[in-house]
């Protein structure tokens, strides 16, 4: 019996694959960084992020939305990606991972 369906796992690599994506101010990836608020894989339409940044005035945005889509156009050819800024929630530190608090030396 498999724990993941097919989905879940493309799911999944979809994830790694953004994990190459990094903050260029703080150095760490976007997931960790807890930018990314969801994947959506359809097989029609292809892949969608809902994702945020840490300010509406990030002077990175367009960079960071820039290297998703070719990140994800480079892994995954085959499907179409839509990138969704979103707002809400508000991003804070609270959404970084224990990876990328360690990354970045946080230490509780």
């Amino acid at each position: 019996m498999e724990l993941y369906s097919e989905s879940d796992k493309m799911t999944i690599r979809i994830y790694d694959s953004l994990k190459q994506v990094l903050d260029p101010e703080l150095g760490i990836n976007i997931v960790d960084m807890g930018l990314v608020y969801s994947v959506i894989l359809n097989q029609q339409e292809g892949i969608a992020i809902q994702m945020t940044l840490s300010s509406k005035g990030c002077p990175m945005g367009d960079a960071i939305i820039s290297n998703v889509e070719q990140v994800l156009q480079e892994d995954f050819p085959e499907f179409k990606t839509k990138v969704e800024l979103v707002w809400e929630p508000k991003w804070s530190s609270e959404f970084i991972s224990n990876k990328g608090k360690e990354d970045l030396g946080y230490y509780e």
